[in-house]
Order: C-alpha cells, then sequence, then structure tokens
C-alpha cells in the first residue's frame, strides 16, 4: 500500500533558555492513501506538536525540526516555507483542532469562513461557492444548512460548532485530513455522531485520516492502526485490535488499564506509576460489599433533600417578540446522604450544571425546596449563605481559571480559611495547608508556586485542596477530571475516594463521561431537557437502563479495550 505520508526520524526541539531540547525524538510512522491511523498518548507526549510540524504550524523562532524527513505525496515538505505550506494546508492537507470556539473567528459568520477556504483555493464565482458550502453543511449533517451559513459561532452548539470546522477541513477535498482530539469537550452522543461521521466521510471521499487523541477507547473506535507516544517517542504501534488486545509496552498497558471498566469495579484505578513500579492494583469491590455499604447508608436522614425545583430563564424576543420562559431545570426531587456520591449525568443543556449551581446557591431556584440537614436553604438570607459556604464546596472543571494567575497556590488555599475564621493565625494556616498539599500528592515545596508553575492534573489537585480546606461535608465535582489526560484522570479518582473515605465528603459527581460516573457512584440520576429521566443504583442503571434515552448515552460510551 502507497504511503501518502511519512514521517522518518524527525526530531524536533523547543527553546528552553539558550539552547533548544528536543521534544519529540526521532520519530517515524506512515500513513497510507484511504486508512485511519491514531495517534495516542498524554499531554506532553508530542502527539500534536508533531502533526503541527506536518502542517508547517511549529511556532517560529523557538521551535524547529532538527533532523528528519517529512514526505508528503512523494515530495519532501520538511523544510518549506511559509508560501509553500500556504498552497498544500487547507488544500491538500486539512486540519480539525480540539477546541472549534477558539478556532472559529467569533466576528465572522459561519458560512464566510468556510468560503474564505474556496475563495483562497479555488477559482469559484461567489455563488458557486455559497452552494457549495451549503452542499458540504449538509455533508455533515447540519440542520438548516441555510441558517447556519448566517449564523456566528456563539449561535450554534459545541457539537455543531464541531460539525462547521469539518466542514471547512473538508472544503477543498484534501488528502489528508489531521483531527486534534476533535471530540474532546463533547458530549458521549455527540462524540459518537462525530466519530461515525468522520469515518462515513473517509469511505466516501477515500481520504486518510491522522486521529490524535489521549482516548484509547476512541482510537479503538475509529482506527485501523494505532501509534503510542510517550515522552516524546512512539513507544509501541501496530493494528488496533493487537495492540488493544496484546499491549507489549508499559505504558500502553498502563493507558488502557487505566480507564474505568464498566465490568468490574477496582477498589483502586491503576496509575502509570503503579505499572512502573510493577504493583498493579487488583483488588475489586463486590456487589455484596456495595450492598452492605448502601444499606447503611441509606438507614440514615438524607443530608441534602431536593423538592420539586425548577430553575427558569427569560429568553428575549428579539425588538417586538414577547420574551418566553425557558426552563433550565424543570420539578426536579431527589435525597442525598452523607457518605454517597451522586452521579449527575445528561447532556449539554440538560440542566445538570443548572441544578448544580441552584445547590449551591450560586444561582437561586425559581421555585421548590433546597433541604440541607433539614434546613431550606433557598430562605437563607445573605450572611447565612456565607456560612453555609464552608459546608457545601465545588470542584471546578477548569482549575487554572478558577484559581488566581497573581497568587501563590499556599495564599490561595488559605484565603477560604481565613474568610471563615478558621484556626488562631496565619502561622497555624499555613501548617494546615502545608498538611493538605501532602494530603493531595504535593508537598511544602509547592506552597509558594503560581498556578501557571504546575501542571494541568497538580492544578485539579490544588483545586482540590482549596475546596478540602474549608473540611466541608457536601461537595459538587463539576466535570472536575473531564479535562485531563487518562492516566492523571486515575490518579484524581483514587484522591476523591481516598479523600471521602478518610473524612466523610458526600458528592454530587456531575460528568459527561458514563464510565468515569459509574465507577464514582452510588446513585446515578439522568438529565434529559431539566427533568430526571430515571434514577437507581449506578450498577442497576448500566446492566438495566429503562429509559430509551438512557440506553441511548450508555450505547455511546467507546467501546472498551
Amino acid at each position: 500500500m502507497q504511503a501518502i505520508l511519512s514521517v522518518k526520524d524527525i526530531e524536533i526541539s523547543f527553546k528552553k533558555e539558550n539552547e533548544f531540547a528536543p521534544v519529540v525524538k526521532g520519530i517515524s510512522y506512515e500513513v497510507h492513501s484511504n486508512e485511519i491511523v491514531g495517534i495516542v498518548g498524554e499531554s506532553g507526549s508530542g502527539k500534536s506538536v508533531s502533526s503541527l510540524a506536518i502542517m508547517g504550524l511549529l511556532p517560529p523562532k523557538i521551535s524547529k525540526i532538527t533532523q528528519g524527513k517529512i514526505t508528503f505525496d512523494g515530495k519532501d515538505i520538511t523544510h518549506y516555507t511559509n508560501e509553500q505550506f500556504r498552497k498544500i494546508r487547507g488544500n491538500e492537507i486539512s486540519m480539525i483542532f480540539q477546541e472549534p470556539m477558539s478556532s472559529l473567528n467569533p466576528s465572522l459568520t459561519c458560512g464566510y469562513q468556510v468560503a474564505e477556504i474556496l475563495k483562497e483555493h479555488t477559482s469559484l464565482d461567489a455563488k458557486t461557492i455559497k452552494t457549495e458550502v451549503l452542499s458540504l453543511f449538509e455533508k455533515v449533517k447540519l440542520p438548516f444548512p441555510e441558517k447556519i451559513f448566517d449564523s456566528y459561532p456563539h449561535q450554534i452548539s459545541g457539537g455543531q460548532k464541531q460539525r462547521v470546522m469539518i466542514a471547512m477541513a473538508l472544503a477543498c477535498k484534501p488528502k489528508i485530513l489531521i483531527a486534534d482530539e476533535p471530540t474532546t469537550a463533547l458530549d458521549v452522543t455527540v462524540q459518537k455522531e462525530i466519530i461515525h461521521l468522520l469515518k462515513d466521510l473517509q469511505k466516501e471521499t477515500q481520504m486518510s485520516i491522522l486521529f490524535i487523541t489521549h482516548d484509547l477507547s476512541l482510537i479503538h473506535e475509529i482506527a485501523n492502526r494505532v501509534l503510542v507516544m510517550y515522552k516524546g517517542e512512539i513507544v509501541e504501534q501496530g493494528k488496533c485490535k493487537t495492540v488493544f488486545e496484546q499491549p507489549k509496552h508499559t505504558y500502553t498497558k498502563a493507558l488502557i488499564s487505566s480507564r474505568p471498566s464498566l465490568k468490574v469495579r477496582l477498589r483502586r484505578l491503576p496509575t502509570i506509576q503503579d505499572y512502573l513500579q510493577n504493583n498493579v492494583p487488583s483488588e475489586v469491590v463486590t456487589a455484596e460489599q456495595r450492598q452492605t455499604f448502601h444499606k447503611k447508608l441509606y438507614a440514615t436522614p438524607p443530608l441534602l433533600e431536593v423538592k420539586n425545583v425548577k430553575k427558569e430563564y427569560l429568553s428575549s424576543g428579539g425588538l417586538f417578540g414577547k420574551n418566553q420562559k425557558f426552563k433550565a431545570v424543570n420539578d426536579v426531587s431527589f435525597k442525598l446522604y452523607e457518605g454517597e456520591t451522586l452521579g449527575l449525568v445528561g447532556e449539554s443543556g440538560c440542566g445538570k450544571s443548572t441544578l448544580g449551581n441552584a445547590i449551591l446557591q450560586l444561582d437561586k431556584a425559581t421555585a421548590g425546596q433546597i433541604l440541607y440537614r433539614g434546613e431550606d436553604i433557598t430562605q437563607l438570607n445573605r450572611s447565612e449563605i456565607r456560612a453555609l459556604r464552608k459546608e457545601i464546596q465545588i470542584i471546578f472543571q477548569d482549575p487554572y481559571s478558577s484559581l488566581n494567575p497573581k497568587m501563590t497556590v499556599g495564599k490561595a488555599i488559605m484565603e477560604p480559611m481565613q474568610v471563615h475564621g478558621l484556626f488562631a493565625n496565619d502561622l497555624e494556616r499555613k501548617q494546615r495547608v502545608i498538611e493538605i498539599l501532602e494530603r493531595v500528592g504535593l508537598g511544602e515545596e509547592h506552597f509558594n508556586r503560581y498556578p501557571h508553575e504546575f501542571s494541568g492534573g497538580q492544578r485539579q489537585r490544588i483545586g482540590i485542596a482549596r475546596t478540602i480546606a474549608l473540611e466541608p461535608k457536601l461537595i459538587v465535582c463539576d466535570e472536575s477530571v473531564s479535562a485531563l489526560d487518562i492516566s492523571v484522570q486515575a490518579q484524581v479518582l483514587n484522591l476523591l475516594n481516598e479523600l471521602k473515605e478518610d473524612f466523610g465528603f458526600t458528592y454530587i459527581f456531575i460528568s459527561h463521561d458514563l464510565a468515569v460516573v459509574k465507577y464514582m457512584s452510588d446513585q446515578v440520576l439522568v438529565m434529559n431537557k431539566g427533568q430526571i429521566e430515571e434514577i437507581n443504583d449506578a450498577d442497576e442503571i448500566y446492566s438495566n437502563p429503562q429509559k430509551e434515552y438512557t440506553k441511548r448515552l450508555i450505547d455511546a460510551i467507546p467501546g472498551e479495550a
């Protein structure tokens, strides 16, 4: 089979202080015509950097290809000038980026942005270009193509934005498409649609796809062959089935095992460190152990009781139209017990985060009661809500934007302690912060560092440290592991479970990753269009879903390795 793309012994170096240090270390692979190749690896493995080199998009002055050769369609493109790359970029090699909102220009309509590609690379007239763009929008299964043509990015959903990006990438019928984490921020159902769409388009157009992700399950769904990258090197490559069923490298084994299984509930998820130290946990939580725990748990009075809660928003009807009521949360009721983890799942816009905000009193419910330890917290005044903040806390999805970049992490963790008057003085508080940092896997040396000096996983640990500093009873985890690599995610999930056992925390665990929710939860509450679709024991919901909507969510979980 002929190779459309050949990467041979490529080394890519980045400037560190006054010298260049390699971050991609002599990797070699081929992509054949009409083939889907997956590249899997965690943040910092070099997978995205190597794909940017193919597109000629490495940041100038601070990075360069220091050895090796990239051949595309028989031509050596290793040291093409920007002008030479412009002729093939978007035309013969296209790329779909991870975050469509930041890749699309917010001030231009979606149709105009796709039309721009055709104007640049073809001699078609304006009328033909519009027809072609509308045809592309139909091909990527966008609803109401005419309407989306004239819409701005903020007026359409995340899944629709990603489809616009795919239409843009396919506009000039490229020979190779590079898809860099194209489904990371999407719901499982939308993710499945995008995967099927890419597979269908690949069959139809016979283009080659280089699919980059940190999720092995996704690679299993889409790719013919897979390359596993670790610390700038390819540590394993081969046919997907072979790599999944008979992984050779320790890192590949760790990646496959770090993701929670839908079949077996381990007491502790294995991490890459466990594999490197040959100390892989295997203890399983049995159905009997869960049953015993739940019997004891549900015999106590509920810590939180949500009764007929509604949250309505007014949507503008325009200059002359009537304002309309939109029910984000519609008549939701459930009980949460001390020491329990309640999983809250559903697609974007189902109301799960709105419900979480209402419980946290960050956004007042329109109607209903929220009883915490028997008291209706919707009736509290401002000073009473402030006191309640010590009891009910949140771990955010993006720890970087929730931490002050100008404040050291030690001071950021101390701040809520000072607000709530914990401990006699700052010396005692500092000592407690150091203890907490050590508890979440950091140390005293991190106290005076700033958020930008940490990795994503470390920042999430700092966010957790800040939350547990007040020793709350109830913690809302809002997509708190969704942006993390698989093995870092495993570390954070293990930490949350350990802290739950040590401190008796109660969690509301909000996520669109259903495998993670099942692993973490005692009960799962499925939301759809602001209402509860069903609520039941986590294992029961996954083995025996009662509603079609729940079945559809579970069917969309990427296939297990």
